[in-house]
């Protein structure tokens, strides 16, 4: 599948945007508006990077003990309560006298509820598209994700200039009474894609399996920590430039809506495995001038072309899906969502740590070199088969038990 009509016009496949574009929209204005209002209480880039990016860490736990829910629950029914709790959690961040502590416990919550999100909303869109058309799906999915972050957070701070930062996090509530509301709408009722009931062990046993193959390994890790790293980077833009961090934020998702419109649309799908270290590389490489303490202007330019970037996860997905049997896509895709946010909260952790014990400009510096160092190690380890594995092991057949 080639053409951006034929994709548009599959079953579903829209409404399943319509979705996600809500929810997209709730994350990124709420995502800016609540590390607005905790760096205004606190003055702290940590606290200030962990609430925008640190309820990801929670979704380890829910990748250890609520994952194989993405496969063996309803998935229509699964993403409209996922998108009425965040509704309920949003606005009570919204509270006046919130502590700063119970937001982070709201925030942890969430945190849970979201570790099935990525999941069930691969799975569906696995099971929604043809498989032909999987790489250019993901491509407009990412697109998007890249156009309402690019308006979301011009918008979000525009906004954050007329009103409080917790009648932003309201209207982010509605907007997430909003993605339920098309995903109830919209979508078809199915069955789970996988027999059984969810339970932690199902969880366990299906991560075990996943984890198993060292080219999935190898694929899950590239995922997670060079993308990780750069994120937690990026979760410094408030500190580095409150009055701009808007700006910097949409210029980032400006570069990766070029970069998944390119490898998704015009790269050949013969060349498109060897530019996963290339991107990757690119991910990192503009952020290493940041030691320079750039303007805004130059910073958000450094931002745009770094993100670019992003579109190694189509690559590395793709690579993925190719290794997983078909009943284990949606938990392979979960396991790779969380995994991949995971690594975002640590990240933030990190950055904000670095920021607190030199400035944000070297904290995001040296965020970069490390990327760069993991993406050039992973590079090595590609081209070296395990000692029991050859080349074979890139093509496994796709059937598991689970």
């Amino acid at each position: 599948m080639r053409s951006y009509r034929t994709l548009l016009r599959t079953p579903e496949y829209a409404p399943f945007l319509l979705s996600f574009a809500a929810h997209a929209a709730a994350q990124t204005i709420g995502g800016l508006a609540l590390a607005t209002l905790v760096y205004r209480a606190t003055g702290s880039p940590l606290l200030s990077a962990v609430s925008m990016f640190g309820p990801q860490l929670a979704q380890l736990l829910g990748a250890a003990f609520l994952l194989s829910g993405a496969d063996r629950l309803p998935p229509r029914a699964l993403l409209t309560v996922i998108s009425l709790a965040f509704a309920a959690g949003t606005a009570v961040l919204a509270l006046p006298g919130l502590p700063v502590r119970a937001v982070f416990v709201v925030l942890l919550l969430q945190g849970l509820v979201a570790s099935l999100g990525g999941g069930v909303r691969g799975g569906l869109m696995n099971d929604i598209l043809p498989k032909d058309g999987y790489v250019l799906g993901r491509s407009v999915f990412n697109m998007l994700w890249g156009l309402i972050q690019i308006t979301g957070f011009a918008a979000g701070g525009a906004l954050l200039t007329l009103l409080t930062p917790r009648a932003c996090l309201l209207l982010t509530a509605a907007l997430h009474l909003l993605s339920a509301l098309v995903t109830r709408l919209g979508l078809t009722a199915r069955p789970p894609r996988s027999a059984g009931r969810p339970s932690l062990s199902a969880t366990w046993r299906t991560n075990a399996l996943l984890w198993s193959s060292r080219p999935r390994r190898l694929v899950f890790l590239g995922l997670w920590v060079p993308n990780g790293l750069v994120v937690g980077g990026d979760s410094l833009y408030v500190s580095y430039a409150p009055a701009a961090a808007g700006t910097m934020y949409a210029c980032g998702a400006l570069g990766m809506f070029v970069g998944d419109l390119a490898v998704g649309r015009l790269v050949p799908p013969a060349l498109r495995p060897r530019l996963a270290t290339p991107l990757r590389l690119l991910l990192a490489a503009p952020y290493l001038f940041f030691f320079l303490r750039p303007p805004v202007a130059p910073g958000a330019v450094a931002a745009a072309v770094a993100s670019v970037g992003f579109a190694a996860s189509l690559v590395l997905q793709e690579r993925l899906m190719a290794l997983t049997p078909d009943e284990l896509a949606g938990q392979a895709l979960g396991l790779h969502s969380t995994g991949m946010v995971a690594l975002q909260g640590i990240g933030a952790v990190l950055a904000g740590t670095l920021a607190q014990l030199t400035s944000p400009a070297t904290a995001m510096s040296l965020m970069a070199a490390l990327s760069t160092a993991v993406t050039l190690a992973l590079f090595v380890l590609e081209r070296r088969p395990g000692p029991d594995e050859g080349t074979a092991g890139l093509r496994e057949p796709r059937r598991a038990h689970g």
